[in-house]
């Protein structure tokens, strides 16, 4: 008998056909540290799908019974100096990526009202298949939108102006089915500020890497420039003294809008990065370095190839537990082959069309214990490729704790991805493991790692100077989950690690010990593990 495993997909996800049904009881994993309730023993498989950069009003606004834009308080945009702006500004660079058609261009763009606004009303041009520019999406930028809980500096220090306000409807989507019919999360935040790298890093061990010695090192990573702001505002990158004075006027630039924060910024007496940096190891967007015969590393002489990190993650977490669990990344196999030989990649140059596999997506590959010569078994165990995700769903072998991250044409990030495109293979992964004989004991939770960038209307908790950031949809999905329901519970990126933890007894890593004391001390609501939008009892 197989092992039944605990599915969590984090990301959009919409599910097809009927639940199969387990031919047998599935065996019990019991936890090594602490009893969880016995109801939540029930849940044996946990698939985390991980989509990226779409924020919950500008997919889910105006979902049935969610707080959504038909609830959201006016709120105009302020321009740089803190005076609400005219009118929007242009979507500097164009509304659509390059290469991508139809094209709306950056005059196309001009005199829209300051107010959030659908799509496909100002384009009409435009649908859910389009590649939409991409946005900035960065750690002290997305803090300086969110300007204190306001929400309106989004358009003032965003880098495509007035495109961040802009909405779709998700009705025809498969993931909005999913919504329908299981339970949609409505105050689901990003874990930490900004982008992918780091809450990619906020998912599996709750913190910012750390880059020892930053200041002496020869590759000389770039260290962000912040402006003196008092001790209660959110910290503010120093503009460029070229820098347009209005957004009217152009995006703004700054003094060094680097990827590691300024020493001891967290009170830890360290740098860490924030932004994307590389991994240590291939597959990596840094090749490997003219000596390494081997080519299994990425070159460390280049600024932004992070050390190898020791921080512990859930991955060991679960270990600890004798819990099995794994990391599919799309494209992981083809990917690793070309970054080790020729690195003549499987992607394309038009967006959409090839893997376009993006390497800060894959956080364990950061750690010293996946080293490709010292951790190579480790490696075997738990990076793997989406082609096993679908053998081990079709075997009904999948481990207890399975996180999923679609290859980049598949994710909807904005830039080189479409929302239809990732919404249709979402959907067509959650329809096999509905069918898979372990779904009678799964839970799947489907959430983005991070806005991308884009306007939300609701003010994220005050925690700590880490995050959580602006919201992002969760939907979530299991024979145990309530059944059309829109779940208000606050949750985080870190209320997936509090499930696993309460469902095998881990102790919680340091980070999510932290954001539990921040927001409690910040007189917040406590972030949920999830359980809430379950029939499980307590």
């Amino acid at each position: 008998m197989t092992k039944q495993t605990l599915v969590l997909l984090c990301g959009l996800a919409a599910c097809g056909g009927d639940a199969a049904t387990a031919p047998d009881a599935p065996p019990i994993i019991t936890p090594t540290d602490g009893t969880p309730p016995p109801s939540l023993m029930a849940i044996q498989n946990v698939v985390v799908i991980y989509a990226e950069n779409r924020g919950f009003d500008q997919m889910y606004g105006a979902f049935p019974g969610a707080e959504g834009l038909a609830t959201a308080p006016a709120i105009p945009q302020l321009d740089r100096d803190g005076i609400a702006l005219p009118e929007l500004p242009q979507a500097w660079g164009g509304v659509t990526a390059a290469g991508a058609s139809p094209a709306v261009t950056q005059a196309m763009s001009v005199g829209l009202p300051n107010a959030p606004y659908a799509l496909s009303a100002a384009y009409p041009q435009l649908s859910t298949a389009t590649f939409t520019h991409d946005l900035v999406h960065r750690f002290f930028q997305n803090q300086m939108q969110i300007d204190g809980g306001a929400n309106d500096q989004f358009a003032a220090f965003a880098d495509v102006g007035g495109l961040v306000m802009g909405h779709v409807s998700g009705d025809h989507m498969a993931l909005w089915d999913l919504a329908r019919q299981y339970v949609l999360a409505d105050h689901f935040f990003m874990g930490a500020f900004g982008g992918s790298f780091l809450n990619h890093q906020y998912l599996i061990c709750a913190c910012a890497p750390e880059y020892p010695g930053a200041d002496t090192d020869p590759a000389k990573p770039t260290v962000a420039a912040l402006d003196a702001v008092t001790t209660d505002a959110p910290p503010h990158l120093a503009l460029a003294d070229a820098s347009p004075a209005s957004a009217l006027d152009g995006a703004p630039s700054f003094v060094s809008d680097g990827n590691l924060v300024p020493l001891d910024y967290f009170g830890d007496g360290t740098f860490r990065a924030v932004n994307t940096m590389q991994p240590p190891y291939q597959p990596s967007f840094n090749a490997p370095a003219a000596a390494d015969a081997t080519h299994l590393y990425a070159d460390r002489g280049k600024s932004n190839t992070l050390p190898p990190q020791t921080e512990a993650t859930i991955g060991d977490q679960l270990d600890g537990a004798n819990v099995s669990w794994a990391w599919f990344g799309g494209a992981w196999t083809a990917t690793t082959a070309a970054a080790t030989t020729d690195r003549a990649f499987p992607t394309a140059s038009v967006p959409g069309m090839g893997p376009n596999f993006q390497y800060h997506h894959q956080p364990f590959n950061y750690y010293e214990r996946f080293d490709p010569v010292a951790g190579a078994a480790d490696r075997a165990t738990h990076l793997r490729d989406y082609s096993d995700l679908v053998d081990a769903v079709e075997a009904g072998t999948l481990p207890a704790v399975a996180f999923y991250k679609p290859e980049g044409d598949l994710n909807q990030h904005s830039g080189y991805a479409s929302i239809d495109a990732g919404d249709q293979h979402i959907a067509a992964l959650v329809a096999r493991l509905q069918a898979s004989p372990q779904y009678a004991h799964m839970l799947i939770v489907i959430t983005y790692d991070e806005n991308g960038g884009w306007w939300d209307h609701v003010a994220p908790p005050a925690a700590d100077k880490l995050g959580p950031g602006t919201r992002i949809p969760a939907i979530i999905i299991s024979p145990y989950a309530k059944r059309g329901v829109v779940d208000h519970t606050p949750y985080d990126t870190g209320s997936i690690q509090r499930f696993l933890n309460r469902r095998f007894g881990l102790p919680a890593l340091p980070g999510i010990a932290a954001r539990d004391a921040a927001l409690a001390a910040q007189g917040e609501p406590a972030m949920g593990d999830l359980s809430a939008a379950l029939t499980l009892g307590n």
